[in-house]
């Protein structure tokens, strides 16, 4: 990229990760920053532009969003949901990541965006590797759930539109991402580690990849500006693997806390979990998922600029501080 006051378009800006590349892009001050939203008052009074947009869909018209841009940053998504009450979630999956990315694509690419930055996940790899064998971003494709087909999909259509226009596509896969403001799943274990509750995983011995908020913006930045990452696939972690273990123990120091973990053998802990219907959560738990981002480092020159132990403590602050409030 030639010039770093151009315009860029965010989807997904109120979302968790949308929300740190907001803030990111408009701490360094290098685009002209335009904010797609469904709510007028989300951003009123913003140092930037926001356009209004009924949904991600095949019928939305992008033309005044994208007027004048030069790079997309799309991170809205209908994400993986516990308890999906849509009567075909798969159908609903793909009009929001499948049809809905690909027109926005489409319109970019005919109003002469230059780069395409589509913010996928690990689950198009899959759900989990052997011990120490990580995917690549050459490892096939193998999503297992509804949300990462939809992804897969997607990213298979947006580089067919690479293809055949002018446009650059970059399609990241963050692994699980956490950081001020976590929901879900790691948002229930540093609670309960909080309480000092005691847990039965202090003989796990896997290895998962993790991805702090601020490593992900940080290289969702590197792809927007960096010549190299025109076209490519990416996978991106912490660098650091832990096993669910060490992540514990890790968010315990973090929180000042004495981290309580029973050495229960993981065997028993599959055999409770299989008999309370709990296969995925021990597969989680127990399982191994590993990222190599060693192409991120060759090509793009790019290392985590947070360790692990300064994300897990910022998160932690945040975490205790959201408490007290």
């Amino acid at each position: 990229m030639d010039s770093y006051r151009e315009k860029v378009l965010l989807t997904g800006a109120s979302g968790f990760v949308g929300d740190a590349v907001l803030h990111d892009l408009s701490r360094r001050g290098l685009f002209d920053l335009r904010v797609a939203t469904r709510n007028p008052n989300t951003f009123s009074g913003m140092a930037f532009e926001s356009v209004l947009f009924n949904g991600l869909n095949a019928e939305q018209n992008w033309t005044q969003a994208l007027e004048g841009v030069v790079l997309v940053v799309h991170s809205a998504a209908r994400v993986h949901i516990m308890k999906d009450l849509a009567a075909d979630s798969m159908t609903e999956f793909r009009r929001v990541n499948v049809d809905g990315t690909l027109n926005l694509a489409l319109q970019a690419a005919s109003a002469g965006v230059k780069r395409f930055i589509f913010i996928s996940s690990v689950k198009v790899n899959g759900e989990g590797t052997p011990l120490g064998i990580p995917y690549t971003a050459d490892s096939a494709a193998s999503p297992v759930d509804e949300y990462g087909i939809s992804k897969l999909e997607a990213e298979t259509g947006l580089l067919e539109i690479a293809a055949k226009t002018s446009m650059q596509v970059v399609i990241i896969r963050p692994v699980l991402v956490y950081g001020p403001g976590v929901k879900a799943n790691f948002l229930s274990m540093m609670g309960v580690v909080e309480k000092g509750i005691p847990l039965p995983f202090g003989r796990i011995n896997n290895k998962r990849s993790f991805l702090s908020l601020d490593n992900l913006v940080d290289f969702i930045f590197h792809c927007m500006i960096h010549p190299a990452a025109a076209n490519q696939v990416f996978l991106v972690s912490d660098g650091e693997d832990l096993s669910t273990t060490e992540l514990l123990r890790k968010i315990a120091s973090a929180m000042g806390k004495k981290s309580r973990l029973l050495p229960v053998p993981v065997g028993l802990l599959r055999l409770i979990a299989r008999i309370f219907g709990q296969q995925k959560l021990a597969d989680r738990l127990c399982g191994s998922l590993q990222v190599d981002i060693k192409k991120n480092k060759e090509l793009l020159g790019w290392v985590p600029p947070i360790s692990i132990d300064d994300a897990l403590i910022k998160t932690a602050k945040y975490f205790q501080g959201s408490r007290k409030l």
